[in-house]
Parts: C-alpha cells; structure tokens; sequence
C-alpha cells in the first residue's frame, strides 16, 4: 500500500511558482489608472485599489464587468478570463481609461 501511494504522488503535476495565478494591482490616483495598460495571464486577478478622495470605478467598455464604486483605500477584484473585455472607464470619470493585454502561455 505504502509504494501505491507514493506511486500517485509521483503522478500528480506539480505547479511551478511561475504556473500559479498572480494578482496584479492597479492604482487609482490623480484620477488616472496606473499602469494605464496591464499585462496579464487567465486565470490571474486584477485589483484595483482607490487612492484619490473621490470614488471611481473600473468599468468594462460594454459593461461586461465592473468593480462598482470604490471608496478611498478601497479595492475592488476581477478574474482574468478568456473573452473578457480589455478596455475600460470610469463611469464617473470618463477621461480615465485603462487597458488589458491578456498574455497567452
């Protein structure tokens, strides 16, 4: 039994640091998204964090997706997948406009 269980073990892929999902931070300050464009992976997660007295948010283009009002010091998370939209807003402060660059492998 003792050589059927390390046998099993051996067959279970193990996951490199590098192959596990990262979060990635966006700020929000002087009423701008920074960095402006992010590089990302699926699977990864997006946080967006307030650092300005007014509440943002970070609203998908087509609204497919939104982290809602965010209070100062507040962050709000999205889950990087496939098909999502990569542009987005402010819907309180149009100018303010970010971008997505899904990495592929």
């Amino acid at each position: 039994m003792k050589g059927a269980a390390a046998a099993s073990v051996a067959l279970v892929p193990s996951l490199s640091p590098a192959n596990q999902p990262k979060v990635h931070d966006v700020e929000i300050r002087s009423f701008a998204f920074h960095p402006e464009v992010i590089r990302v992976h699926i699977g990864d997660t997006i946080r967006w964090t307030n650092r300005d007295i007014a509440p943002p948010t970070a609203t998908a283009d087509e609204f497919g997706w939104d982290t809602e009002s965010l209070d100062k010091n507040e962050a709000g998370e999205i889950p990087v997948r496939a098909g999502m939209e990569v542009s987005y807003f402010c819907v309180f402060h149009p100018h303010m406009k970010g971008g997505i660059e899904i990495i592929s492998g």
